[in-house]
Formats: structure tokens, sequence, C-alpha cells
């Protein structure tokens, strides 16, 4: 049974606590957070020892997992001591705020004995898994390209309740950052990994609350040959259903929320998704549990896990092109 412990006990902490206590093989010992009032919450709602220095909890209780649900910032330092001291870690989105701290957990990763895995939950979706699965048969032909889009509304209490959220320094980023990475991490799984990108990056309705990007647009070409487009603002009325549309030689494989396969011969197929069972926000997915429960069923094995730092860096560096692209003065603040 492992020894589980959640470092910051903010928004997103709640579906790993949820995915902790559901799983019958997983024993949480402690938490974290220097936020003495949310420290406090989770000690009492889960009887656990709580710290606010990570350090020390490593050192005291001896995890044999921790869950980092801390702002954009700290992910790099958290995650490369745990694994110094041994530790596995399953890793909030995104690998880090800037490329240099990405680059240095991958390095980490590579280096320590301790297994990594970055939440990208999207990736467990049933209709995600299965426009995988038919990608990889190969009986699509050759995918010619996609198009995604993340149109949701954010306000400016939200920046409030969280000021990391909208600066550089504490978020890395935005929307691309906070909101469309899954998107955007999905598309390049799927449709192949980018090797030229063009876009731009902008603040349209959130500019007296955010320093960063509320609205992004990208064209990205695919080393495969294929070409995607992709949209995303926190500028609509209301959050709409992500999109991503993948057109292929022999079918069209079309995701809002369910999968729908229309293939050239007329049929049609469609694939569900599973129903939410956490308590979390409904943009966060379904899937949290899953890739927690998969990650602690290889716990031991060799080898990374397969979302791992190196795995997540390919969507970081895709928005850190796109920043640089559209703040060339602030390429230092931006990358």
């Amino acid at each position: 049974m492992p020894k589980v412990a959640v470092i910051g006990c903010g928004d997103v902490s709640s579906v790993h606590f949820d995915a902790i206590g559901d799983h019958p093989e997983a024993e949480l010992v402690a938490v974290c957070d220097p936020d003495q009032e949310r420290l406090a919450k989770a000690v009492a709602a889960y009887g656990v020892p709580g710290y606010v220095d990570h350090r020390a909890l490593l050192a005291e209780v001896r995890p044999e997992v921790v869950h980092i649900c801390t702002p954009h910032n700290t992910h790099v330092d958290l995650a490369v001591d745990a694994l110094a001291a041994g530790v596995n870690v399953i890793l909030e989105k995104p690998l880090a705020h800037t490329l240099a701290a990405g680059e240095r957990l991958v390095e980490a990763a590579q280096a320590s004995t301790a297994r990594i895995g970055i939440c990208f939950q999207n990736r467990y979706n049933a209709p995600v898994q299965e426009m995988q699965r038919l990608l990889a048969t190969g009986s699509l032909g050759r995918v010619l390209g996609a198009s995604a889009t993340v149109m949701w509304s954010r306000t400016a209490e939200y920046y409030l309740d969280r000021p990391w959220r909208g600066t550089w320094a504490g978020g890395g980023g935005g929307l691309m950052m906070n909101q469309a990475i899954h998107t955007l991490d999905l598309l390049q799984w799927l449709v192949g990994e980018v090797d030229s990108v063009s876009g731009g990056a902008c603040t349209r309705t959130l500019g007296d609350a955010i320093e960063v990007e509320d609205t992004a647009d990208l064209a990205l070409t695919h080393t495969n040959g294929a070409r995607s487009v992709f949209y995303a603002t926190l500028s609509n009325a209301v959050n709409a259903p992500v999109t991503l549309d993948i057109s292929t030689e022999k079918a069209r494989l079309s995701l809002r929320d369910d999968l729908t396969v229309t293939y050239d011969d007329g049929r049609v197929e469609v694939t569900p998704e599973r129903a939410a069972v956490s308590g979390g926000r409904g943009y966060w997915g379904v899937s949290h549990a899953l890739l927690i429960g998969d990650f602690y069923a290889q716990l031991g094995q060799e080898g990374p896990f397969w979302i791992d730092p190196a795995e997540a860096a390919k969507s970081l560096r895709i928005i850190k092109v796109l920043y640089r692209q559209s703040y060339p003065a602030a390429v230092g603040t931006v990358s």
C-alpha cells in the first residue's frame, strides 16, 4: 500500500484527494501547504499531519508518492526535491512556468530512480482513447490535419482569488498555460509532434485584471505533414464544450464531449464520454482518477511513466514559441 502525501491544498487538490481516497491501495499520510488556513482545513478534513515545509514532510514522513498541486512557478523545485529524495511524483500541469525550469525537471527525472507523471488526464478520456486507437491502426489513412477550440469564460474575480494565475512570474502565461494546454496536448499527441508554430496571443477582455493572455490562435505544422489550427479564448460568454476535429483520408473524427466518427462510406460511430464522478469542476475532465490509478499500478516498474516530463515538455515548447512570437520585446519574461 503506497504512502501518499499531497503538497498544495488549493482548488485542484480536491480531485487528487478524491482519487487517493477511492483507491484501494493508497494511504494518505500527510498534507503540505504554506497557507495556514488551507493547511488547517486539509488536516481537519483528512485527519493526517500537516506541514508548511515540503522538505520536512519528505524527511519525516518519507512517503512513496507525492501529489504536487501548487502554483506553476513552484512545480519544478518541489518535484526536483522529491525526486532527489527517491519519492515518486504526480505533478499537476503544466510541467513548469518556463522552458529552462522544464528542462531542469526533464534532467532530474532522467537522473532519478523515482518516477514522475504529469497530469494530462484528458488523454485517458474514453473518446480520446478511441481516437488514439483508431489513428494508431492506420485504417483511417493518412492524417490530413485538425482544428481545435477552447472557448471558455473567466472573470477578474477568478484571478483576484489566486493572483499568481494572472502573471508571467507566477503562471508562466495565461490561457494557454492554465486552460488550453490540455487541448493543445491532445492535438499534438493525436495528430503528431509539431515542428513549426505560427500564432498570436493577446488580452481581449481581462486587461485590467491580468498581465498575461486571455486569447490565442495558432497554426501548427506537424512532422508528418499534417496542418492544424487552434483557437482559444477566455472571453466567451460561457464555458462551451472543447472541440477537436481530425480529418483523415477515410474519415472525420469530431470530439465534443462524445466522439463521433464519420466514415467516407457513410458509417457513423459514437463513443460516449464517461460521467464525472469527482466533486471537481467539470472542465477539469473526468479522468484524473484513471491517470492516478495507472501511475500507482506502475510503481516499481522500470522505465519512465508514459506522460513524463519529456512528454509534457512538448506542449510547453509550443506555447513558449507562441509567446516569443507574440511578445518579442519581453522574451526573457515570457519564456
